[in-house]
């Protein structure tokens, strides 16, 4: 019987051993597969084939101008729940905390929608934590990218603002809403250029399905002007050339030269990056 009961035991070991092995070597091959494909956009940047790092090219592209020509003949509008002379700072999360996050993101960025899938739920969480209050500035530098040129990254950014102009918390479901695989489209297909598709989307977030004002806000393109301000001050942030990147209290979070990706990642720098 104890004969018998150590050869269970030793093959539950094995099992269990190798159960392990699995979990571990699954767990790898995410983290290669997303820093291969942070590595593979990098080059693809360099050799201008996919614009992930900031490019100051003008674009040809007839959506991109036409974009940007009807958005300059439009009222300045700042949405609610943004500061800012231009409204252009959009800090959400709880005013007394101590530390700050600042995300900077591009909406049409595969490499954004693939941190906000893997480690988002981490962000949110900690926001509503008090672990760090968050300050998002967002790019549209893909649009002016000349081998897939375009207008969504701007257009879903008013459609962000007219979100905001709703709440908060308006503002992050819809990020996240966006973002998500079901609806975040190839880098090559400048969806969000449609305001319908950004108001498809939004029938996904409580306080956007039916709302009646945020649909006007983005059939009209009320925050048009504010997205190309918001735009702006994402270029002008000096030490910021790709998306996503993020700051704790003002330094980079940064696996070598790559932004972390997933929680395993992302916790630990934020963990030593906090003020006590």
């Amino acid at each position: 019987m104890s004969n018998r009961n150590n050869q269970q035991n030793k093959q539950a070991a094995r099992e269990r051993l190798r159960a392990e092995r699995e979990r571990q070597a699954k767990k790898d091959r995410t983290r290669r597969q997303l820093f291969v494909g942070g590595a593979v956009v990098a080059v693809l940047a360099i050799a201008g084939g996919i614009g992930y790092a900031v490019t100051n090219m003008d674009s040809s592209d007839d959506a991109n101008q036409k974009w940007r020509a009807a958005a300059g003949k439009k009222s300045f509008a700042k949405p609610a729940n943004a500061t800012g002379s231009q409204g252009t700072t959009v800090v959400i999360g709880d005013k007394k905390a101590k530390n700050t996050l600042h995300v900077y993101e591009d909406m049409r960025c595969p490499v954004c929608a693939q941190f906000e899938k893997f480690t988002g739920p981490t962000v949110l969480k900690d926001i509503k934590d008090g672990t760090y209050k968050a300050q998002f500035t967002m790019g549209t530098f893909l649009d002016d990218n000349k081998q897939m040129p375009g207008a969504g990254s701007k257009n879903a950014l008013s459609a962000l603002g007219a979100a905001l102009n709703v709440s908060p918390q308006a503002f992050l479901d819809y990020k996240e809403a966006l973002y998500a695989p079901k609806n975040h489209p190839q880098e090559t297909d400048d969806a969000f250029a449609n305001d319908q598709k950004l108001i498809d989307v939004a029938q996904q977030v409580k306080e956007l399905k039916g709302n009646t004002a945020f649909e006007k806000a983005v059939k009209n393109g009320t925050y048009d002007r504010w997205a190309l301000a918001m735009s702006k001050s994402f270029n002008d942030t000096k030490d910021v050339n790709a998306t996503p990147t993020f700051k704790l209290n003002g330094k980079k979070l940064q696996v070598g030269e790559n932004p972390p990706m997933t929680p395993d990642q992302f916790t630990p720098l934020v963990k030593q990056g906090l003020k006590k």
